[in-house]
């Protein structure tokens, strides 16, 4: 493939005045959609494609406008060179030219991209996906979820599979792996919201029940500060609502069962005076229990006899036992904070502080209306929750979400020491765990520094 350079010297438009190459190659650059006829185009396309490394901001604006412009006159054939400097030019081409689609293939008219045009882009896609970081895989997401034709039912299954393929499924998971880790993670914030009653999330939540949680505390991430566990729990227990029929139901609600028991101690030991013989009270680790109880609630319903058929009563008589001892802490836990909050509106529930304990009293009615269910008999699974990091209000169908600023004219910088294309980045959200010890319930010590 020739040099942007050389292009130019064919054209006969590259200056030799060194004080006038900007302005003529921004000439250049407005002409040479002209030249974009027949087999021209894909060509000028390349063309157009490499110069999108310009940190010339009138010459990067020019080159998004004189892309735009060709891709009205033939889609197809534009596509043609942008994925051809994807799949082989330069890094800043590539990155560039990714995140040229991700923002300006929304802004074409649904004549421009034609059920043909989304095709080509879904196909080419998946040659990509071949070799991505993480980065460019959250990006190519994006425009494969944004296309027309894959809004259907069968589109966002076939997203989801996508995703499937990317995560490696099909592999033995490993957990001391950050790279293996930080991967699934990835993966699986991009399937989440693919779920619905229609499009199951059962093969990912298949693998999390049997691969992820029997090795929940050997969780490795490069990521400072993530709890990478409460990160795994979350996302188990926003895909469980959508887990369809599973192939091996009991053995995974069992591994689910157990791995909650971990997280609900059971009350110390009393002394013969009365009082606790062990020196400290265990702790209750609320934001784990609430992902770990709903997920359990969720996949409970499929098989509502779990609790009192599949267990053998001494382990039933031990899970109330547990359940008692933790909603008995709850309730002194919740009376804290509603005490605190009591009487606060608007301004005042903005403050960090109140914040958190919003989110904390959220947390824990959620925990105390899902331990009430438990406590039926027989258990029911009928009560719903919302999950406190979830927003309570509907997000209308087809919203989009908020996006970096895509209105600037200037290109977008370059990352001097950006990933190489295997190396998979994990995107850190804002997290707390919240706990207390039953012997001092005080909600500022246990809120602080989690």
């Amino acid at each position: 493939m020739p040099t942007v350079e050389e292009l130019y010297r064919n054209y006969g438009i590259l200056a030799d005045a060194t004080e006038q190459v900007g302005q003529i190659r921004r000439q250049a650059i407005k002409e040479l959609p002209q030249f974009a006829t027949g087999e021209n185009l894909p060509r000028v396309a390349d063309i157009l494609t490499q110069l999108l490394q310009t940190d010339d901001s009138a010459e990067f604006n020019l080159v998004n406008n004189a892309l735009l412009s060709i891709f009205k006159m033939d889609a197809k054939g534009t596509l043609g060179g942008l994925f051809s400097q994807i799949l082989q030019g330069e890094d800043i081409v590539r990155e560039r030219a990714i995140k040229f689609l991700s923002t300006k293939l929304k802004t074409l008219p649904d004549e421009v991209l034609t059920k043909e045009v989304e095709e080509l882009i879904l196909t080419e896609s998946k040659k990509v996906l071949e070799d991505v970081t993480g980065e460019e895989f959250v990006l190519f997401m994006k425009i494969l979820s944004g296309l027309k034709s894959l809004q259907t039912v069968s589109g966002r299954q076939q997203l989801v599979e996508l995703v499937a393929e990317q995560a490696d499924l099909e592999q033995t998971f490993n957990p001391s792996d950050p790279d293996c880790v930080d991967r699934l993670l990835q993966c699986t914030r991009q399937a989440v919201p693919l779920f619905s009653k229609n499009v199951h999330s059962t093969r990912f939540v298949t693998y999390f029940c049997e691969q992820v949680l029997p090795n929940l505390s050997s969780l490795t991430t490069p990521v400072e500060g993530l709890d990478i566990q409460l990160e795994v729990l979350k996302l188990l227990a926003e895909m469980s609502s959508f887990c369809g029929d599973m192939e091996k139901l009991e053995t995974n609600l069992r591994k689910l069962f157990d791995k909650l028991l971990e997280y609900m101690p059971l009350p110390p030991e009393e002394a013969e005076n009365g009082e606790n013989a062990g020196n400290e009270e265990p702790k209750l680790q609320f934001s784990y229990v609430e992902c770990l109880l709903y997920s359990f609630h969720q996949l409970g319903r499929k098989l509502p006899d779990f609790l009192t058929a599949k267990l053998n009563a001494e382990k039933l008589k031990d899970f109330k036992i547990r359940l008692q001892y933790f909603a008995r802490g709850l309730q002194v836990y919740i009376r804290q904070l509603r005490l605190a909050l009591q009487g606060k509106t608007g301004e005042a529930l903005k403050t960090d502080e109140n914040k958190i304990k919003v989110v904390a009293l959220k947390i824990t009615n959620n925990i105390n209306v899902l331990i009430k269910d438990l406590f039926h008999i027989p258990p029911s699974y009928k009560s719903t929750v919302t999950l406190s990091w979830k927003p309570v209000q509907k997000v209308e169908l087809g919203q989009k979400r908020a996006t970096e600023d895509t209105t600037s004219g200037s290109p977008p910088k370059k990352s001097s020491a950006g990933p190489k294309r295997d190396a998979r980045q994990i995107y850190n959200p804002p997290s707390g765990k919240y706990s207390s010890n039953l012997s001092n319930f005080n909600y500022e010590r246990s809120l602080q520094g989690k």
